[in-house]
Parts: C-alpha cells; structure tokens; sequence
C-alpha cells in the first residue's frame, strides 16, 4: 500500500523489506518535511529506493551528509577527485564482481556504516540486482532458546578474510579476475567486537548483526567452536522470506540501513558493464 505526503509517495516493494519512494529530487537540498518523510521511510522499510535521479557527485555526498558524516571505505577505490565517492564497477570481460556475497558493510570498524547510498551509473540490459535482508525478521524468528543463547554472545569482526594480505583473502584470490581491485594491508587484521543481537539506535527494535564477510569467531570461544552456530545464523540471516530484489535501471538510487540489513550484489551479468556510486554514512557503535 502507498502511502502519500504531498506530492511524495511511498510504496512498499517487498512484504519483508523494501520501498519505493517518488517525488523526490535528489540532486535538491530536501527541505525539512521531505527529509521527514525519507528518514521515517528509511526507519520502517529498512532500504529504500528512488528512480530517474540526476545527481553530481557533490549531490550525491550533500544528500547523504543530511544523515551524517561520510565513512570511506579503507580498502576500496574512490572516483578520481572525490574520495568520498566509492567507484564499483565490473568490466564486461571481469569474471569476478565486488559485494557479491551476503554482508553488512564494513562491520570490522569500531563504529560500522548507518547506511550507504548508492547510485546506477551504468547498469547491464539484464541482471546484476541486489538482494537485500531484513536482520529484524532474522532475529524475531528465532526460538526463544536461540535468542536467549545469541543475546549473550558477542562475536569479533575483522575486514583480514575480505582484504588481508594473506593470500587467501578475497582481494588476494579474485583482483586478478576483475578490474575493481579493493587494496590489501596488514592494518585489516584488526579485530573488534560487536554484539551478536544489536540494538537499533533509533528503532529500539534487535536485529542479528554477524555476517559471512567480516564475522570471523564468537568472542571467547575458538574459530571451530563458532563455526557450526555461525554458519547456522550466516543461513539463517538470508531465508527468502527475510528478502526483497531489487532491479536496478540506470540512475536508481537504493539506501539501505546497514544496521538492519545484510546485501548481495548479483554477479549474474557476464558480458555486460556495471557501474555504481556509493556514498556511506558513518554509524554508531553497536549495543
């Protein structure tokens, strides 16, 4: 159901997650009304999409400093002269894509993202959408057991699994299949540790808040203890009934909340270029 304030609209796209908002101009300052409507849809729907936008990079980075300040990404390319700008892009002949696995974005920070916003550059005939997961319908299916075994957990993040330089770190293993080469350093084994179930800071709803990416062990217990409970919740977290799909065509925007969700970009596009834009806001430390 579509829900209007003026000439804004909203409209769900999924029944787990997902919404559609139009009337809106992005590359335009919202005013205070329009930023309402757009952070109170981002809070209910968890990600939120808008289509036939035009925005400049500096555009793009003032709309999403209306959330807050900007997170760069440590390991990944910028847009030449816009280092808040995350460039990702698959050439047509790369084999291997960026995003293209289930994850909260760099959960390994202290304060990990409130949400990205990206931004359809260029987008193939067919394929390469992004799958997005609801870590409230995660974390409200759950026994009553298993939430009283997770909520006292916490587990430790580390971005070494995704760009450490280990050879059999992601970057290390596919940068030779794909033109986007996000760097390696040693600085990626740095761990910190998050709860297991986080709290919404503005929500106050929980969520399951580990993913395959960056979520290495549970704290106080080894590697091979978590690994049987982890995969479980890795399965879990991505049930189809927690998902929505979304379609991308050239200059869409999605905005998801990064304390809520998990993503999956699709690397079903072989023979095709991709390009996106993708501006992040800095969180808050879970609790």
């Amino acid at each position: 159901m579509a829900q209007s304030t003026g000439r804004i609209s909203v409209s769900r796209s999924s029944a787990a997650l997902g919404a559609v908002i139009s009337g809106v101009d992005l590359s335009v300052e919202p005013d205070a009304e329009t930023f309402a409507v757009i952070h109170r849809a981002l809070l209910d729907h968890c990600v939120i999409f808008f289509r036939d936008q035009e925005m400049t990079p500096e555009q793009h980075v003032a709309f999403a400093r209306r959330f807050g300040p900007i997170s760069i990404h440590p390991y990944a390319p910028a847009l030449p002269g816009h280092p808040e700008v995350m460039r990702v892009f698959k050439e047509k002949d790369d084999k291997v894509n960026f995003g293209g696995g289930w994850h909260s974005d760099m959960t390994f920070l202290e304060k990990p993202p409130l949400g990205s916003i990206l931004y359809a550059k260029e987008v193939p005939p067919v394929g390469g959408d992004t799958m997005f997961a609801n870590q409230y319908l995660a974390y409200e299916a759950l026994s009553s057991g298993m939430k009283r075994t997770v909520d006292g957990l916490s587990a430790v993040h580390s971005a070494n699994a995704q760009y450490g330089v280990d050879g059999m770190s992601e970057a290390n293993r596919h940068n030779d299949q794909r033109s986007m080469k996000p760097k390696t350093s040693e600085e990626a084994k740095a761990e910190t540790i998050h709860p297991v179930v986080r709290t919404h800071p503005q929500s106050g709803r929980k969520a399951l808040y580990v993913n395959i990416g960056f979520t290495q062990r549970f704290d106080g217990w080894t590697k091979d203890e978590s690994r049987p409970l982890l995969r479980w919740l890795y399965e879990h977290c991505a049930k189809p009934e927690f998902t929505c799909r979304f379609v991308w065509t050239k200059n869409a925007v999605a905005f998801w909340d990064n304390r809520c969700t998990q993503h999956y970009a699709l690397n079903d596009y072989h023979g095709h270029r991709r390009e996106m834009h993708r501006v992040t806001i800095e969180g808050d430390r879970p609790r």
